[in-house]
C-alpha cells in the first residue's frame, strides 16, 4: 500500500469509527430502546407514536455522546499541539498548568456554595488567570523560551494541586463528591456542547491551515527558521490554540486525563507524523474514545455512574502499552 493511500484508509476508517462510536453512545443506556427506534427518533424530530423515546434520545443521549465527542478532539487536538510546541510526544494538554487553574476556581466555587453558572465562571477565571501566568513568565521581550514555558508549567501545577487538595479538606463531606468527579471529568453535567463544537472547528480550522508549517517546526526551531517560517509567532499561536481547546473541554466536561496524552501518540505510533493527517486523525480518534469510554462509564455499573477520567485512564494505558510493545 502506498503511503499516500494509508492515511486515507486511516481517516475512513476513524470516521467509521466515530460515528459507531456516537451510535454506540445512543444505543446503551438505563432504558433499552431497539435501534429501529433509535433510527425512527432520529430522522424524526417530533415522533407522536413514542415521545418517551424521542425525549431520551433527543434530550438525555444524543447531547451526552455529542458532548462527549467534542470534548474527546479539543483534547486530543491540544495534545497534538503541544506535542509539537514542546518537541515532546508526552505532553498533554494539562502540563502547563491550565487545569489546576480551573480546578481551583471551580472547586473554590464549589466551596463557597455558588451555582453551576457561577461554578463554570470561576472555571474559566481560574484557567485563564494560569494561561496568563504561564504565558506572561516565558515570553518576555520577544523571547520565547520553551523550558521556561515547560518549567512554569510545572510549577504552577504543583501549587494549583496543593491549593485543591487544600480545598478538599476544607470542603464538607457531602460536597468532596462532587468535587472529585469535577477532577476526575464528568459528562454528564454538561449542558449544551454549541460552543466546544464551535470551538473544535475553529482550532482545528487554524492548525489545519498551518499543519505545513507545524510539519517544518516539528524538524526543530533552527531548521524551521533555516526554511522561512515564522517560528516566535507560530509557537505563541500554537500556545493559545491550544489553551483555548484545553479551555473549552474544562468548561465543558472537567478535567478528563490521558486523553491528549494517549491519542496523538498512538497515531504517531501507527506511523502517521505529517500534521495535514495527524490532526484530524486526532480528533476523530480522541472523540471516539471518550464517546465510548463515557458510554462505558454510565452504563457498567447502571445506574452508578463512574467517573469518565477514570476509565481513560484504565482504557489508555493498555492500549498506549500494547502499542508500545508492538513497535521496534
Amino acid at each position: 500500500m502506498t503511503s499516500a493511500r494509508y492515511p486515507l484508509l486511516l481517516l475512513i476508517l476513524f470516521s467509521l469509527l466515530a460515528l459507531g462510536s456516537l451510535f454506540t453512545g445512543l444505543l446503551f443506556g438505563s432504558v433499552d430502546i431497539p435501534v429501529s427506534g433509535i433510527i425512527q427518533a432520529l430522522l424524526s424530530h417530533v415522533d407522536r407514536n413514542d415521545s418517551i423515546v424521542h425525549q431520551i434520545i433527543w434530550q438525555l443521549r444524543l447531547p451526552r455522546v455529542l458532548a462527549a465527542f467534542a470534548c474527546g478532539g479539543l483534547l486530543a487536538l491540544a495534545g497534538s499541539l503541544l506535542q509539537v510546541l514542546l518537541r515532546n510526544p508526552l505532553a498533554d494538554p494539562y502540563i502547563l498548568g491550565v487545569s489546576g487553574g480551573a480546578a481551583v476556581g471551580a472547586l473554590l466555587a464549589m466551596l463557597l456554595g455558588w451555582g453551576l453558572m457561577l461554578i463554570n465562571v470561576a472555571s474559566l477565571a481560574g484557567a485563564l488567570t494560569a494561561i496568563a501566568i504561564v504565558f506572561g513568565l516565558s515570553y518576555r521581550a520577544g523571547d520565547w523560551n520553551l523550558y521556561r514555558l515547560l518549567l512554569t508549567g510545572v510549577v504552577l501545577s504543583a501549587g494549583c494541586t496543593a491549593l485543591t487538595t487544600l480545598i478538599l479538606t476544607l470542603a464538607p463531606a457531602s460536597d468532596v463528591k462532587g468535587m472529585l468527579f469535577w477532577l476526575m471529568g464528568d459528562i454528564s453535567r454538561a449542558e449544551e456542547s454549541l460552543s466546544a463544537w464551535t470551538t473544535l472547528i475553529l482550532v482545528a480550522s487554524v492548525s489545519l491551515l498551518f499543519s505545513g508549517s507545524l510539519n517544518v517546526l516539528s524538524l526543530g526551531q533552527m531548521k524551521a527558521k533555516t526554511l522561512g517560517v515564522a517560528v516566535l509567532p507560530l509557537q505563541v499561536g500554537i500556545y493559545f490554540c491550544a489553551s483555548l481547546a484545553t479551555v473549552a473541554a474544562l468548561m465543558l466536561a472537567g478535567a478528563i486525563g490521558f486523553v491528549g496524552l494517549i491519542v496523538p501518540h498512538a497515531i504517531r505510533l501507527l506511523g502517521i507524523n505529517d500534521f495535514r493527517w495527524l490532526l484530524p486523525l486526532s480528533i476523530l480518534l480522541g472523540g471516539s474514545f471518550l464517546t465510548l469510554a463515557d458510554t462505558l462509564a454510565r452504563t457498567l455499573w447502571a445506574p452508578q455512574q463512574l467517573p469518565v477520567g477514570v476509565l481513560t485512564a484504565l482504557l489508555g494505558v493498555p492500549t498506549l502499552l500494547v502499542l508500545l510493545s508492538r513497535k521496534r
